[in-house]
């Protein structure tokens, strides 16, 4: 039996007119069992979200200032759509609750995850369907990782005979009852547990957007979208820094085998973009799945002869980096080198003293420093088997007049890495997309 599990994102529920969009969407399709929301989120771009107002709320608790103006605002949000939806709900009296609770102390898990809470009641009341407390069914260990075995366990019991339920986002349970949050961006989790727990066929994550696109539409306006990507592909493109789903919402899906398909709650026809098993290779020959960087990296060059020879070189140099806790990104080498690309944040203060170490313990023949760096990773399966793939990104960038400071490509072969100045970066990546995506390429 076809089950699916759709989590709205706070965008799509940030008014009554967007209500009236979900409510559409939820109720055109019976297999949409489990419904993930999120707390409201801006209506326009001076708004705030709820979760923002309430997080203030109990920092002006927590020092002792009154914070009814804030919670006034934050329940005139939920009453406002309540009352242009004519929805049969006596709101003001759990937001009272709320109220009283926030009032006598409340820890910040409790105070933030109502945003949620008080989203779901609502909305499993315009829905007209059963609502679950998510710290009812979402349980979390002592040590504050998801408990797969159960929440599957709870969720079996407390669905048992609904024929559909409102399930709220970003929180659950601690083994002794106490609300635990995911971390920002939980509600994108909490529909993955669920969907896990419950075995969707698919995991449907409504949002403002209609999937991702190949590569940053602020470098390039005419970027596509992705239509599928794997697990693996969309890891390499987050890791370096595309505007994706938060990392943890992956794994309860991917280990369960389980489909994301991101869509767009305000145009719900696109199919948006969806995301597939590591195991299937989708992108077609000779083409790539996207392009993703970040600015702001230092390399480190250090040459040294016979290095390859000398026992303990890697691990010198890595005890280095621990010992002055610096996280370091890549680290490609040769023959006799090797470069460490360093995120220029992590070396504020520690450079000239990391050089100093280096030299001390390492005796390099030459060491190299390049401040200004970016890198830019190209990723798509069909890499892999297509010859030419590393020919014409590369032209691309002679062509564009773009010097490569550095290469690095991955075991798996489904990217390529280079890394170049500052000053280029957004005129790298227009070239690469022009030489993969241009319909004159």
């Amino acid at each position: 039996m076809t089950i699916k599990v759709a989590k709205f994102g706070g965008s799509s529920l940030a008014d009554a007119g967007q209500y009236q969009k979900v409510r559409s969407i939820v109720l055109s399709d019976d297999t949409r069992k489990f419904i993930v929301p999120s707390a409201p989120g801006k209506r326009h771009r001076e708004d705030i979200k709820i979760t923002d107002l309430l997080y203030l709320c109990h920092a002006q608790v927590s020092h002792r200032v009154p914070f009814g103006e804030i919670f006034r605002i934050i329940a005139d949000r939920y009453l406002q759509i309540a009352r242009e939806l004519a929805i049969d709900f006596d709101m003001k009296q759990v937001l009272d609750d709320t109220r009283e609770q926030i009032s006598a102390g409340a820890n910040l898990d409790y105070v933030v995850s109502r945003g949620e809470y008080l989203n779901g009641l609502l909305l499993a009341h315009f829905l007209e369907c059963d609502f679950l407390d998510a710290a009812t069914v979402i349980r979390f260990k002592a040590d504050h990782s998801v408990d797969a075995e159960a929440t599957a366990s709870a969720m079996d019991t407390a669905v048992a005979g609904k024929s559909r339920v409102v399930i709220p986002g970003f929180y659950g349970a601690l083994p002794d009852g106490s609300i635990k949050i995911f971390p920002r961006g939980g509600s994108d989790i909490t529909g993955a547990v669920v969907a896990r727990a419950v075995g969707a066929s698919i995991y449907e994550n409504w949002t403002d957007v209609s999937g991702f696109l190949v590569t940053d539409p602020g470098i390039v306006p005419e970027s596509q979208p992705i239509h599928t990507i794997t697990y693996r592909e969309l890891r390499e493109l987050s890791y370096m820094g595309a505007q994706v789903l938060h990392e943890e919402t992956i794994f309860p899906v991917l280990e369960a085998g389980i489909p994301i398909n991101i869509k767009n709650t305000n145009e719900p026809e696109n199919p948006g973009t969806m995301i597939v098993s590591y195991a299937d290779a989708v992108t077609p020959r000779g083409t790539i799945t996207g392009i993703a960087g970040r600015k702001d990296f230092t390399v480190i060059a250090i040459e040294k002869n016979l290095m390859k020879r000398e026992m303990g070189f890697v691990r010198r140099l890595l005890t280095i980096l621990e010992q002055l806790q610096i996280r370091f990104e890549h680290m490609p080498s040769g023959i006799d080198t090797l470069s460490l690309v360093i995120p220029s944040s992590e070396l504020n203060g520690k450079l000239d003293q990391l050089l100093e170490e280096i030299h001390l313990q390492c005796q390099p023949d030459l060491l190299e420093v390049y401040p200004h760096m970016a890198l830019i990773a190209t990723v798509g399966h069909g890499m892999a088997y297509t010859p030419g793939i590393s020919s014409r990104l590369f032209t691309a960038l002679y062509n564009a007049g773009i010097n490569v400071r550095m290469i690095d490509q991955g075991s798996s072969e489904i990217n390529i890495i280079v890394g170049v100045e500052n000053k280029d970066f957004e005129k790298a990546v227009s070239a690469i997309y022009r030489a993969f995506f241009s319909t004159s390429a």
